[in-house]
């Protein structure tokens, strides 16, 4: 049975599946339990060596060498000690306790020959075996008395196999004497009145069964969370304790041994898996997250986790894997969330790695294994919306970091000469992002999300889109940064796009929907916008210089000796200089854009050439005046012969 009590948090940092024992034991005492119990399953089994007491002064010099030399690592006389002995050193434990352990396992086994391990419940058996002669000192011995008797509580009481029955008296005559026992030593004889009613009170509750009959096995180390804690101590001695981010060669046959408690303490495969993926797991992260093979052998333990979740109808191991899953979870999304930080070329198949369980834990949390769920990849589907979620947030922090470096550049280089626009140099890293997306992690995230590139690539113009906004709102002429600007922004996109296109190529819809998504920059229309203001800006200018000169012309035909007027020579000269300027801006659309130009400057030559009409007057104004002595009037008919006869005489050879 589960208890409600608080997950505890492990030294990783990460949020332990296991719930908490709600009674205070120290690692050392916890380690010392495991080790027993091991001890005692390891040595009751078929096909063990017989359990023997060798005493610390006869063991075999190979054998002392072999501990002395792990302060580096273990050498080939540690491939000679026996797994048990390497089991006690890796566990921490003396030679000491380990000699007494084994000898009340010799004096238990020898007292009921034919009884198996499970059927007794070893903290009675030691309880009553061991006195206080056989500790160093008397503190040692009420120690170790105090540890047992927690054992008791929480093995029976705290954590009991089956729920503990109101009605019965039991449980609070079991706790009276273990609280008595934690506040002074008790007498722990075979005839002692205490220990006897101890005895009856542990075996009354040990041997109960969910059918009223007496069991044959004494539950007293099989409930949930205290078996899985126990267990979880055992399972860290496969970890060498000199080299942390390492297993140890041996760690097959180890693990067989402490199988061998599964008897104990009531778990299965099923909880084997779950707690060795999630030991591999915590220890990669305790340690760093330097070694990664601990990573990718947790990995395929989780893949027998995978299994194991669709067959196991158990509550109290749904309820922890559903916390470890959680916990898994969080960490490969924080990862995940931001996998430009984390992974590169190099170790991309870490990245793989770590897809993999953020995968495998939103299947088995959601409840649906099946393949089916996860090749659908629609929106509908949560690992194609959390790897949505993943890479734009990725590609956003990336983003956010390329520009800050861009920015932090330029103010450490105010003085440099010509510095190209920090928006260009944007586009280009941009540009690069892109292409490092498609050819390093794309190739990875695929596997789960068939628009990985498309994602990103849109992701990434979107974050640009903003920055180019900006710029354009505040850009109000055309100027050579303006145009490299704009120009790098058209070059960005067309790229951009292009990746799309070719990610979505395969797709249902060949990328329409994100393509759709995707809002024109119109880089070339910004630019024609800005060419067009450019303009108006030059013929306003021609339209005041020409008005402004006009109204100083002098109109005098002998005044001006040149053969037109000084204002037309200057008209012309602006105009060329207009149309020169025009050619010479950075832009790719001269052509389209030059008639409106020329437009322009035809209606400024014709205004001019209007007004100099206008100022010229009429034709009949530039003839002489008749003279006075003349007798005939303009229009007479004398003055029409005198005309007729100038005109004869021309002709005349």
């Amino acid at each position: 049975m589960v208890t409600d009590t608080q997950n505890t948090t492990t030294t990783s940092g990460l949020m332990s599946p296991f719930p908490d024992l709600g009674l205070h034991f120290s690692d050392p005492e916890l380690r010392e339990t495991a080790y027993e119990i091991f001890i005692a399953a390891s040595r009751s089994s078929r096909g063990s060596r017989p359990l023997t007491f060798v005493s610390s002064s006869s063991m075999s010099k190979v054998i002392k060498n072999s501990m002395l030399t792990r302060q580096n690592s273990w050498s080939s006389g540690k491939r000679g000690a026996p797994i048990g002995e390497m089991m006690r050193v890796q566990m921490r434990i003396s030679e000491q306790v380990d000699s007494r352990v084994r000898r009340v396992l010799l004096r238990i086994t020898a007292g009921q020959l034919g009884k198996r391990m499970e059927s007794l419940v070893l903290p009675l058996e030691l309880l009553q075996q061991l006195k206080a002669s056989d500790f160093s000192s008397a503190i040692e011995y009420e120690a170790w008395q105090k540890r047992i008797l927690k054992v008791l509580e929480a093995g029976i009481l705290q954590h009991s196999h089956m729920p503990l029955d109101k009605t019965n008296t039991a449980p609070q005559k079991l706790k009276e004497i273990i609280d008595r026992g934690l506040e002074r030593p008790i007498e722990a004889g075979r005839h002692s009145e205490t220990m006897q009613a101890l005895w009856e009170n542990v075996m009354s509750l040990a041997c109960r069964s969910f059918d009223g009959s007496v069991s044959d096995i004494c539950h007293w180390a099989d409930g949930i969370p205290f078996n899985l804690r126990v267990y979880q101590r055992l399972l860290e001695s496969c970890f060498d304790i000199n080299n942390t981010t390492a297993v140890i060669e041996e760690i097959d046959e180890l693990l067989e041994l402490i199988k061998k408690t599964w008897v104990i303490l009531g778990l299965n495969q099923a909880y084997h898996n779950l707690c060795l993926s999630w030991m591999l797991f915590d220890h990669y992260v305790a340690t760093g997250e330097v070694e990664n093979d601990l990573l990718f052998d947790a990995e395929k333990v989780f893949l027998e986790v995978e299994k194991d979740a669709k067959a196991t109808k158990d509550p109290s191991y749904s309820k922890i894997l559903s916390s470890a899953l959680s916990s898994i979870l969080s960490w490969t999304e924080k990862k995940l969330s931001a996998y430009h930080e984390t992974f590169y070329r190099g170790n991309n198949n870490l990245m793989q790695i770590v897809l993999s369980l953020n995968v495998l834990a939103n299947k088995i949390l959601v409840g649906d294994i099946s393949h089916e769920y996860w090749s659908k990849n629609t929106d509908g589907d949560i690992s194609y919306r959390k790897l949505n979620t993943y890479i734009r947030s990725s590609v956003c922090n990336a983003f956010s970091q390329k520009k800050e470096k861009i920015y932090l550049n330029r103010r450490s280089a105010r003085n440099q000469q010509n510095p190209l626009p920090a928006l260009s140099i944007l586009a280009q890293d941009i540009s690069d992002l892109a292409y490092n997306e498609k050819e390093i992690y794309s190739p990875v995230l695929k596997r789960w999300h068939p628009l990985a590139t498309g994602v990103a690539v849109a992701t990434l113009h979107a974050c640009y889109e903003n920055e180019l906004k900006q710029f354009v709102s505040d850009t109000s002429e055309l100027t050579p940064d303006s145009i490299q600007v704009l120009i790098s922004a058209d070059k960005l996109e067309k790229d951009l796009v292009q990746m799309a296109v070719e990610d979505s190529f395969d797709s249902e819809d060949g990328g329409i929907s994100l393509i759709q998504g995707m809002t024109p920059y119109e880089a070339e229309g910004v630019i024609a916008n800005l060419v067009k203001c450019w303009i108006n800006t030059r013929i306003d200018r021609l339209k005041e210089w020409i008005v402004r000169n006009l109204q100083q012309e002098v109109w005098n035909p002998q005044a001006n000796k040149e053969p037109s007027a000084p204002s037309a020579m200057e008209v012309l000269r602006m105009a060329d200089e207009t149309l020169e300027a025009f050619f010479l801006l950075p832009i790719p659309r001269h052509p389209i854009l030059l008639p409106d130009l020329m437009s322009s400057l035809d209606k400024c030559l014709y205004n001019y050439i209007s007004t100099i009409k206008s100022h010229c007057g009429s034709r009949g104004e530039f003839l002489p005046v008749i003279p006075d002595l003349t007798r005939c009037t303009a229009g007479s008919k004398l003055q029409g012969v005198f005309r007729k006869n100038k005109l004869v005489q021309r002709r005349r050879p």
